[in-house]
């Protein structure tokens, strides 16, 4: 019988592959799960015209961990006025910035809102509705399927490397005199 020795590292490298495909797995969870929020947005949401009215330049700093750099460019948030389906004047401001922005002030634009929370609003953009679920799910997919790539083919290294002792087969144990 032969007894396969354990490489040193070799536990640590696994839990590290682990590691790697569980985060990735983890985003790309949430990008679906943000990509479901988005599609039941959409089914359940009240379409009306409306405008920007202004844009909103901010530079996010938010929490302590990140600096403040002269390379980060302030990001447009645009303010869109719309008039919901009960004829109340509504204004928002969408929660995707971009630098150079993706509106200009006046331009018209579709929103889409839920009739019983008219405050929580959207452009009916690409950006506003799927760039949550492309972020976390094309991280977490690139991220998983490079984790499972390497640990698959370390295991069949492994394999390959240290051959066990095959169990004799039952027809050579017949003819055996």
């Amino acid at each position: 019988m032969q007894v396969r020795g354990q490489v040193p590292g070799q536990r640590a490298r696994r839990w590290i592959l682990f590691g790697v495909i569980a985060f990735g797995t983890l985003f790309l969870v949430i990008g679906v799960i943000t990509a479901g929020v988005s599609v039941s947005f959409l089914v359940d949401a009240e379409r009306a015209p409306g405008t920007v009215v202004s844009l909103e330049w901010r530079q996010d700093h938010s929490g302590t961990s990140r600096k403040n750099r002269a390379s980060d460019k302030p990001m447009a948030y645009p303010v869109v006025e719309f008039t919901s389906a009960d004829g109340t004047r509504r204004t928002f401001r969408d929660s995707t910035g971009s630098n150079p922005p993706a509106y200009d002030a006046g331009e018209r634009v579709e929103v889409l809102y839920h009739a019983d929370s008219p405050e929580d609003a959207r452009i009916n953009g690409f950006l506003s509705l799927w760039l949550l679920p492309l972020v976390f799910g094309g991280i977490g997919l690139v991220v998983a399927a490079i984790g499972t790539t390497v640990a698959v083919l370390t295991r069949r290294r492994s394999r390959a490397a240290s051959p066990q002792a095959s169990p004799p087969r039952s027809d050579a144990l017949l003819k055996a005199p």
